[in-house]
C-alpha cells in the first residue's frame, strides 16, 4: 500500500520537532463548477528541526506519534529566502 503525501506552507515551528503546515486543495463545486479552496491544518514530525516559517515541504503519512501527529516531513521542496 502507498503512503499518502501532502505539499504545504509552514506556519508554526514552536514546538521542538514538530511543525505545523497548510495544505490547500483547490475543487470544482458540484453543482455550479466554481473552483474554490479549502485549506487544512497538519502536524508533522521534523527530526532535525530543519524547517523554518514559509518553507514549503512534501510530508508522508506514517504510524502515530502522538495525539494530533501523524505525518512526517519527506522533503523539503522550497526553503524560505532570507532577506538581510
Amino acid at each position: 500500500m502507498a503512503t499518502k503525501e501532502k505539499t504545504g506552507i509552514v506556519v508554526s515551528t514552536n514546538m521542538d520537532k514538530t511543525i505545523i503546515l497548510i495544505v490547500e486543495e483547490k475543487y470544482a463545486h458540484p453543482i455550479y463548477g466554481k473552483i474554490l479552496k479549502k485549506t487544512k491544518r497538519f502536524m508533522a514530525h521534523d527530526e532535525n528541526n530543519e524547517c523554518v516559517l514559509g518553507d514549503t515541504v512534501m510530508i508522508s503519512e506514517t504510524r502515530p506519534l502522538s495525539r494530533k501527529k501523524r505525518w512526517a516531513v519527506k522533503q523539503i521542496l522550497n526553503k524560505r529566502k532570507i532577506s538581510n
